[in-house]
């Protein structure tokens, strides 16, 4: 296990079993991962074990899970450059990040459990930022927890999203091809499992849209959508000490976590650079190659939504 990060042994048990890893067997499952990128013409990856290892946890040790899932990450990050191409710290995502729409709180939901995401959209300037740069904004958060978030990689994550103050012109600059891709992202690419999503606050005037986007991810996400009328009904999920103080809780001030964000942000600079490095190249898969409309059928999509 020297390749990879030691954790804790109270995520050891839930590695051990719920995730079947038997760290005797990491090494060999490790190269058998890399033995199998070798032969992949159209596949450049990265390979360092702390990477790789996120993958075989997120598949639960499947080794052909873990393959595929492999080749839809990147994948579909070649085919989404609109949100994966030329990413940087630059002042956008910085301003993006100050802003403190979405924070990654500092205690997981339980010592071995998913971590907490909070996204609040009081403190989304719809002038100043679309959509593409949230999600441009979270994704570089996602590859970061699959090398540095072992409650991530291991338990997964809990996503919840404020909508007090979610404004109309955020709403209308809703772009659902965007979310349809992003859905199958999160269902196919990434080994970071979603436990849940927890919409808070839903305006009336956006339920219908929120339905919509809904109907756009793949099934086994729909299913992990959750509506909550107030915080209230929401602790009864996820107790109130796990929120931000800001929100009665006792997991951190959102000012110092943004602030801490920042700092470690700025320090994926390198990274960021190398992913230029890593794709695919459809022109020399093996067998049938792939395309954005078999991979996301967006086109047909919208002329069934129209239709019914």
């Amino acid at each position: 296990m020297a390749e990879i990060r030691p954790i804790s042994a109270e995520l050891r048990q839930v590695a051990e079993t719920e995730l079947n890893e038997v760290p005797a067997r990491l090494p060999d499952d490790l190269q058998a991962l890399r033995d199998w990128l070798a032969k992949q013409p159209h596949l450049k990856a990265r390979q360092d074990a702390q990477f790789l290892v996120a993958f075989l946890r997120g598949c639960k040790y499947s080794i052909e899970k873990a393959k595929s899932k492999l080749d839809y990450f990147y994948t579909l990050k070649t085919m989404m450059p609109e949100v994966f191409a030329n990413r940087e710290m630059d002042e956008k995502s910085i301003a993006m990040c100050r802003a403190g729409t979405y924070v990654r709180l500092p205690m997981p939901n339980g010592c071995a459990g998913p971590r907490i995401h909070l996204t609040d959209y009081s403190n989304f300037d719809s002038n100043g930022f679309k959509m593409i740069d949230l999600f441009r904004y979270q994704t570089t958060l996602m590859e970061r927890m699959i090398r540095e978030d072992d409650n991530a990689v291991i338990s997964g994550t809990i996503e919840i999203i404020d909508m007090s103050k979610m404004s109309l012109s955020f709403v209308a600059q809703m772009d659902f091809s965007l979310i349809k891709k992003m859905g199958v992202f999160a269902d196919k690419g990434t080994p970071i499992r979603l436990k849940g999503v927890h919409l808070v606050n839903c305006p009336k005037e956006a339920v219908a849209v929120l339905n919509l986007g809904r109907s756009l991810m793949p099934a086994k996400l729909q299913s992990r959508f959750h509506v909550h009328r107030n915080m209230e009904e929401l602790s009864e999920i996820i107790p109130r000490e796990y929120m931000p103080e800001e929100y009665g809780g006792s997991n951190g001030r959102i000012a110092d976590i943004v602030a801490q964000m920042e700092q470690q942000m700025l320090g994926y600079s390198d990274y960021l650079k190398e992913e230029s490095n890593y794709g695919v190249d459809e022109q020399l898969r093996p067998g049938k190659r792939l395309t954005a409309d078999s991979l996301f059928g967006i086109e047909g999509s919208f002329r069934k939504l129209d239709i019914d």
